[in-house]
């Protein structure tokens, strides 16, 4: 969503904030890919590089246009933007995609993996984009650890969307949390890899300079796995982007399992994910972003998902911190 690849930033920026450090953590880019599934949405163009009309075609990188097929990465574990609904991946994400393939003639065709391994799927040639609610940040931009570490060539990003990060805890909020500041020597559960793990780490050694017991952080191989923790009271909380952790807290349990807590802190823009050597993919995502937000598509893509929160008004690239 806002995952060090967030899902899923820094403490001030999420994966939805998903996918969510705000670092490329070495798992982002050493990790395998693991595929979970190999679905995607309904909706785009199937048209040849003969036949294809569509207004943006012309722009896309001959390979592309011939293969008539973008092949994206995702994490399809974070309802709203990307999950898995009758055998197919769904969401935020997977519409704006189709919406984005209907302008540039093509079909976008999903393949759900780990987080945490986008990135490296990527730029070995899997995926020809990555697309997950991934925060764009200055890490992964130039494949940096969260010490600075050089570990992959980094990537370019087209953003389209902005999220925070959010808390969210066990129905009744039974520790009276009220932000991420309450959570110093307590457990908060969070998925690996993600700008909100990040969060996390970087609220932890804040408590500790204030004196304060650090913050025990569990983290997960996804998310499932850390709301069931906090459900279960193994944690006191959990941190996720904040249209994600909305969206838990209205339908899990039929709105009975967790409610969030305050409001959503540093948004920052999410982004899809383009190898650095592709600059004319990027061009032509960059420009069909601009279509269907000019166009109205975008929008209601945005109303029909209740997910209003996170427009934008123009398409960047490497618009991130």
């Amino acid at each position: 969503m806002t995952a060090s690849s967030t899902r899923r930033t820094t403490a001030a920026r999420s994966r939805f904030a998903a996918v969510g450090s705000i670092a490329v953590a070495g798992a982002l880019l050493l990790a395998g890919c693991g595929d979970q599934t190999n679905d995607s949405g309904d909706g785009g163009t199937k048209e040849s590089a003969s036949s294809s009309k569509a207004p943006l075609f012309d722009k896309l990188p001959a390979g592309i246009q011939k293969a008539g097929v973008i092949k994206a990465g995702t994490n399809a574990e974070y309802a709203p933007m990307e999950y898995q609904e009758g055998g197919k991946i769904v969401g935020v994400d997977i519409d704006i995609a189709n919406a984005l393939g209907e302008k540039l003639g093509v079909e976008f065709k999903f393949t759900s993996g780990s987080f945490d391994g986008l990135i490296t799927a990527l730029n070995s040639g899997r995926y020809d984009l990555a697309m997950s609610s991934m925060t764009d940040t200055k890490q992964r931009q130039e494949g940096l650890d969260d010490k600075g570490k050089k570990l992959g060539p980094g990537v370019d990003f087209v953003d389209y969307f902005k999220a925070g990060t959010a808390v969210y805890v066990a129905k009744g909020n039974p520790k009276g949390i009220k932000s991420i500041a309450d959570l110093c020597g307590q457990t908060a559960a969070v998925q690996r890899g993600t700008t909100y793990e990040a969060a996390l780490q970087s609220q932890s050694k804040a408590c500790k300079k204030d004196g304060k017991k650090a913050i025990d952080i569990e983290s997960f191989e996804n998310d499932t796995e850390a709301q069931t923790r906090v459900k279960s009271g193994g944690a006191v909380a959990g941190v996720n982007d904040y249209p994600v952790a909305v969206d838990l807290a209205r339908k899990a349990d039929g709105g009975n399992a967790f409610e969030v807590v305050g409001e959503q802190v540093d948004a920052g823009p999410f982004g899809i994910a383009v190898n650095k050597d592709n600059k004319e993919l990027t061009s032509a995502l960059e420009a069909a972003v601009n279509a269907i937000i000019e166009d109205g598509t975008y929008k209601k893509i945005l109303d029909k998902w209740g997910a209003q929160s996170g427009a934008i008004d123009k398409a960047a690239i490497n618009g991130g911190k």
